[in-house]
């Protein structure tokens, strides 16, 4: 190329880059049009969703008298904390049982499901996708079809009513999603190179899984301890069948807070915030981690 044609060719570069944009063309090539309407569309879809949270937060801090159809979208006239005293009066011994049952079943289930999913993915054997399967197919059965088998089988075993029936319950239908999501993570995240190595190594099934699985799972058992913690924490058809009002969670005690002849709107609103409050708290302290383990064992089924 001659030097007249490369300063040429030059020049013609130089004149394409200082050509200007397109009035109201943004550099990711979408129009300021375009994008205003795309915010007021999300910023619509926000007031939808907080015009709820709005009704029950303002109504949570009101007087039994304040608390009318008629006033229900007004600010309180009177500012008081008496309905959050009461609803955590009546709370408080239904929550710590709710911890003490989310918290195990969340656990339990996730280590057994993360077992099942390396052996699955990782440790094949014959028969394997039939066994899985059979397990995923735990995911299709309602609630309602299983509640009085279940609970004439817990009868029977002479199982006592309470959170130890609803550790097993929880456990035993968490355990088809887990398995899935740890398999699929395990199918898509450990390299086969890691599990031949450890072969190779004399490791079996268990040292592989203790020593070398488990410590790169974080990101799966993120996934599975918040679907597991918030599904247990607001299931209620369970408790309802396998618990009774003096030794369940806090479900029930919100269902009791809500009863009666004459609702108290105030303290049951306070209610319904004290008993979110938990799973607001675990998502935001790993919800960080959530997507990116969801999305992890997502690209290969």
């Amino acid at each position: 190329m001659s030097a007249e044609t490369a300063a040429a060719t030059g020049q013609a570069a130089a004149a394409i880059s200082r050509k200007p944009q397109k009035r109201g063309v943004i550099a990711d090539g979408s129009t300021r049009r375009s994008r205003t309407v795309r915010y007021i569309l999300l910023l619509f879809f926000l007031l939808f969703v907080l015009t709820p949270v709005y009704v029950v937060v303002i109504t949570s801090f009101k007087t039994s008298g304040d608390t009318t159809a008629a006033s229900q979208w007004n600010l309180p006239k009177e500012w008081t904390l008496e309905p959050w005293r009461k609803a955590w009066d009546v709370l408080q011994p239904y929550m710590i049982r709710s911890l003490s049952l989310a918290i195990p079943a969340a656990i339990i289930s996730s280590l057994i499901g993360s077992a099942n999913g390396f052996v699955l993915a990782r440790w094949r054997f014959p028969g394997a996708n039939i066994v899985f399967a059979f397990i995923l197919f735990g995911m299709f059965i309602p609630y309602q079809a299983v509640m009085l088998p279940l609970r004439t089988t817990f009868t029977e075993l002479d199982v006592t009513r309470g959170v130890p029936t609803l550790i097993l319950a929880h456990c035993i239908y968490g355990l088809p999603i887990c398995t899935l999501i740890f398999r699929n993570y395990y199918a898509t995240i450990v390299p086969n190179e890691i599990i031949e190595s450890a072969r190779v190594d004399g490791a079996g099934l268990i040292q592989t899984y203790l020593r070398i699985i488990l410590p790169i799972s974080i990101s799966g058992f993120v996934v599975t301890l918040i679907w597991q913690f918030t599904s247990v924490w607001n299931d209620f058809l369970f408790a309802l069948f396998l618990t009774q009002q003096n030794n369940g969670p806090v479900t029930l005690g919100l269902a009791a807070l809500a009863g009666g002849q004459k609702v108290d709107y105030a303290a049951s609103m306070a209610g319904a915030l004290i008993t979110s409050f938990p799973t607001l708290l675990v998502y935001i302290l790993l919800g960080r981690w959530f997507i990116g383990g969801l999305m992890a064992g997502a690209l290969k089924g």
